[in-house]
């Protein structure tokens, strides 16, 4: 698996229409709406981690 992954839908507008934005990592842009936003990975999660029963 790749440590590298690329959104699919704007976070904003849902539409497709995603380049990256500018020369740092992780950066995007929707040209439909006009936003650029970020995406991060932040970890793992534990499964039921947090959760109560």
């Amino acid at each position: 698996m790749s440590g590298m992954s690329v959104p699919h839908h704007c976070p904003y507008c849902g539409d497709e229409d995603l380049f990256p934005h500018a020369e740092q990592h992780g950066t995007w842009e929707c040209r439909s709406c006009l936003r650029a936003f970020s995406v991060k990975f932040i970890g793992l999660l534990t499964p039921n981690a947090g959760r109560s029963s």
